[in-house]
């Protein structure tokens, strides 16, 4: 596997993008969304993990090159733009695959999309935006729907959920089940008891908070991931 961090730009913020390919091979492809505190480790090491499946795999970047939160009220305000803009935070995620799609690497017919909390919901707008995608994953995801989205859904949906996430209550995955149905997508729900929100980071120890890792969920969720991506 080759590694490169690739520059790109959107309405004048320089980003840089984490791209892991088979050298001389081209393959399936993996967009990766990334949490509420920016590309870190976190998801760059799933990247890799992915690509070791026999993908192409990307690891967006929304809030710029080395911008990174160091603390919840910083991460909060660097995500809050987005989630009160969804048209925007649509425009630079269809930057990202754009840039994506014309990497030698990857098969720009199959890509998927997925993400990690914020970036579940990041993951879900891109089957929002009609954008042509084999199928999208949110990995304990925001579930907070948008009218703004076609008729039809096209790409398989999974979500992954923690049935003890405080972020997002039981009524937000009954709102989100009927706006999947609603637009006639392609959609599955698991959920997870005695699961909190970011349960498949190792580094997520915030009971208060609601942010807990939990090894036996994580295990389920990333073989549900494995098992979809095939069929995708």
């Amino acid at each position: 596997m080759q590694i490169q961090y690739i520059p790109y730009e959107h309405n004048g913020t320089a980003l840089e993008g984490f791209l892991v390919s088979h050298s001389g091979q081209k393959r399936p492809g993996v967009i990766l969304c990334h949490a509420w505190r920016g590309r870190d480790d976190f998801v760059c090491e799933k990247a890799q993990e992915i690509a070791s499946w026999g993908y192409t795999t990307f690891a967006l970047d929304l809030y710029g090159k080395g911008v990174l939160g160091k603390s919840k009220q910083e991460n909060e305000k660097l995500m809050t733009p987005f989630i009160k803009d969804r048209t925007f935070l649509k425009s630079r995620l269809l930057k990202a695959l754009e840039i994506f799609k014309n990497q030698t690497g990857v098969d720009a017919e199959k890509i998927a999309a997925m993400g990690f909390c914020f970036g579940g919901l990041c993951a879900l707008d891109y089957a929002r935006s009609g954008a042509n995608l084999t199928g999208v994953i949110s990995v304990h995801g925001l579930l907070k729907g948008s009218n703004n989205h076609p008729e039809k859904i096209k790409a398989k949906i999974l979500a992954l959920h923690g049935h003890d996430d405080p972020l997002v209550p039981p009524q937000d995955v009954q709102t989100f089940e009927k706006e999947m149905t609603d637009a006639k997508a392609d959609w599955q729900v698991h959920i997870y008891g005695k699961t909190m929100h970011a349960f498949t980071n190792p580094q997520a120890n915030d009971p208060a908070f609601g942010t807990v890792y939990n090894p036996v969920s994580a295990r389920r969720a990333w073989q549900s991931i494995r098992n979809f991506l095939s069929e995708c």
